[in-house]
């Protein structure tokens, strides 16, 4: 007979351990936070959130409302669409020169999941994942929450926040199970070159127990001519053990349609989608059909619309280039600047606060002057914070110019 222990009862926690091991996003909390000041009448400059602020183009639209009116609104296979799987396939043939069958890719709810699933169907308690920081405010915590280990590499702006390959042999250890890898970056915009791939690729070929995880997201938003590279293009031993991770939501402004995809060894994706029969089945059909059209069809919107976050990545930098204190690299791709405010540790307020940290000065900008950005320290790295700069022109300029004189009435 099974007896009842009701001190050991009262002592667990309410919740289980994996859920206590996380803290929520910091860029959601400071986007949720903008939201709450706006609705209390406060006018905000909301440089927090990394969401296109264009719509989605109108051929991905009607391609929606035409499977709508075709009755395709009924359940999918878990992990996507066979049509849509094929024109990914055949995306990343075209525009990476990588080749897949359809059982080597997965759809799912956005990149995130696809990211969620991956770790989830691999990581067992004390298994390491090496992370360059700054990273993205997720990896971290996805990682923790399966059990696994983050091993965090720093990647200082004095390396133009790209990772050393010393540092990351030295980082893998026989539990070393991936390396996350983001290129173009969030929160810096840096972008690795063929060149500068080549010798972390090296690094994974002696060491080939450990796998891959290539985050392409922002693979459409680079700039000043450069040509970007994938990882699992350089090397076909380490592309098999390679998950490339990317979407429809920064190239094609459909945050909201909530679809992703990666590509990988079928044996993988076979996992990930076991994961996902049992967590949220498929993506909204819709949605499905919606980027089939954005894979598909007219590709000349990437071009203008990153030749815009161009000109906007060079208008926010003139405008903080003569703000004391800050100093700013120049981004090669994504929509984000990350600007140091190390100068400033330590500076007093008009009202006599001392800014301790990046979290302070972040806090005083929002105060004082009503502008919205998010602090380094989530991202991994301090004294930084983040512009996202997919937004208005005249929104960046007056940001700008707040911020300059938030800096210039510190003493």
């Amino acid at each position: 007979m099974t007896v009842f222990d009701a001190a050991s009862a009262s002592n667990r926690s309410e919740f289980a351990a994996r859920v206590n091991r996380i803290q929520p996003s910091q860029s959601g909390a400071a986007a949720q936070r903008v939201r709450e000041l706006q609705a209390q009448g406060r006018t905000i400059l909301n440089l927090t959130q990394g969401e296109p602020d264009f719509d989605t183009p109108d051929n991905v639209v009607q391609a929606a409302l035409a499977a709508m009116k075709r009755g395709e609104t009924k359940y999918t296979n878990t992990d996507g669409t066979a049509v849509l799987k094929e024109t990914i396939a055949k995306k990343f043939a075209r525009e990476n020169g990588l080749s897949y069958k359809v059982s080597q890719i997965s759809v799912a709810n956005g990149a995130k999941q696809i990211l969620f699933n991956a770790l989830a169907a691999t990581l067992d308690h004390g298994d390491e994942v090496i992370i360059p920081a700054p990273y993205w405010v997720s990896y971290p915590e996805m990682v923790s929450f399966f059990g696994g280990v983050p091993k965090i590499v720093a990647c200082p702006a004095a390396r133009n926040f790209k990772l050393d390959p010393i540092d990351l042999e030295r980082a893998i250890t026989s539990r070393t199970r991936w390396l996350l890898l983001n290129s173009p970056s969030n929160p810096t915009g840096a972008v690795y070159t063929r060149r500068e791939l080549e010798p972390i690729i090296d690094v994974l070929r002696r060491n080939p127990h450990v796998w891959l995880l290539s985050d392409d997201i922002y693979e459409h938003l680079v700039y000043d001519g450069l040509e970007y590279c994938t990882p699992a293009a350089i090397d076909q031993s380490v592309a098999e053990r390679t998950l490339v991770v990317n979407g429809v939501s920064k190239a094609y402004c459909m945050t909201g349609w909530r679809i992703g995809y990666a590509a990988g060894p079928a044996k993988l994706i076979s996992q990930m989608a076991k994961l996902q029969s049992q967590a949220t089945a498929n993506p909204s059909s819709i949605s499905q059909a919606a980027a089939v059209e954005a894979l598909n069809g007219p590709q000349e919107g990437l071009r203008e619309r990153a030749e815009k976050y161009q000109r906007r990545r060079n208008l926010v930098l003139e405008g903080l280039a003569s703000v004391p204190g800050l100093a700013c690299d120049k981004p090669s791709g994504a929509f984000y600047v990350f600007p140091s405010c190390r100068d400033l540790i330590g500076k007093r307020t008009p009202d006599g606060t001392v800014l301790a940290d990046d979290k302070d000065f972040c806090k005083y900008l929002l105060d004082a002057e009503g502008v919205a950005v998010v602090h380094g320290a989530a991202y991994g790295l301090s004294p930084h914070f983040r512009i996202s700069y997919a937004t208005a022109d005249e929104t960046l300029k007056e940001a700008c110019v707040r911020i300059a004189r938030a800096c210039s009435r510190l003493s």
